[in-house]
């Protein structure tokens, strides 16, 4: 019987236990993670099985720690996640908490650009820390992103996008998720790329602000390349703030959006 440990394919006989196999290869595991799932040690392993074993605490090898970052996925969806390229445009509320979320699930590469640099305000909601405030907000996440998975493959571009430098700086990204705060930034990014980049698909936000209903933020597709998250109501205005939780419910929309794309599931 052949199953996979630990994201590595070994024959280890039939009518085995998880807590068997465990026993050969790592004993002191106690974390047994089957399919994505923890499960009881009496669980008989099945051929195509993918097992992974974690001992709490322990700080994994450089080896190792990319596989155990993707044992709670669906079997089978790590590979294609590591070969996708996604592009963010902006670094704030919307980018950091996207490029957070995209770094955990293992996104093989991101390519993100902002110009501007961490101030005290961007606490509020955005994925930074106050020992970091006055830094370039690309070098700050990258080096955010780099504590939560060393194997993440990150470029940075502190600058400002315009109609001349997106489509070099994006040529090779799948999908471009957009996180600016401006609508006429956000205008600019879409027409730009679904202008000169056409096989690119884009992943955008409209009406986020305030604390306004979690249920009226949803995902929309606009056309097979565009798709538009948020109520496209709530723009940020005096009396009606940008605050994390909406902006997060938001920007988890936009990385699950594309996962889906990654994945095949275009509706």
């Amino acid at each position: 019987m052949i199953i996979k440990l630990n994201e590595k394919s070994i024959d280890v006989g039939n009518g085995l236990t998880i807590r068997e196999v465990a026993n050969r290869y790592k004993a002191y595991a106690d974390v047994l993670i089957l399919n994505g799932f923890p499960v009881p040690e009496s669980t008989t392993l099945k051929d195509g099985d993918e097992v992974f074993l974690i001992q709490r605490g322990e700080i994994p090898s450089v080896e190792e720690l990319e596989g155990l970052m993707a044992a709670r996925h669906t079997p089978g969806i790590h590979a294609k996640l590591k070969q996708a390229v996604v592009g963010i445009a902006g670094a704030g509320g919307l980018g950091s908490a996207v490029a957070v979320a995209l770094t955990r699930v293992g996104i093989g590469r991101l390519v993100i650009a902002d110009f501007d640099v961490v101030e005290p305000s961007n606490l509020n909601r955005q994925q930074y820390f106050i020992e970091q405030i006055g830094q370039n907000k690309v070098e700050a996440l990258m080096d955010n992103l780099k504590r939560i998975n060393p194997y993440s493959s990150v470029e940075s571009h502190c600058l400002r996008l315009n109609p001349d430098n997106i489509p070099n700086l994006f040529a090779n990204c799948h999908i471009v998720v957009e996180a600016f705060d401006r609508a006429d930034m956000k205008a600019m990014l879409v027409n730009t790329i679904l202008e000169t980049l056409h096989k690119c698909r884009i992943v955008a936000a409209s009406g986020l602000a305030g604390f306004g209903s979690n249920n009226s933020i949803a995902t929309r597709k606009v056309t097979d390349r565009l798709y538009m998250i948020g109520d496209k109501i709530s723009e940020a205005a005096p009396g009606n703030g940008l605050m994390a939780p909406r902006v997060g419910i938001a920007a988890s929309h936009q990385a699950n959006q594309v996962v889906r794309l990654i994945l095949g599931e275009n509706e």
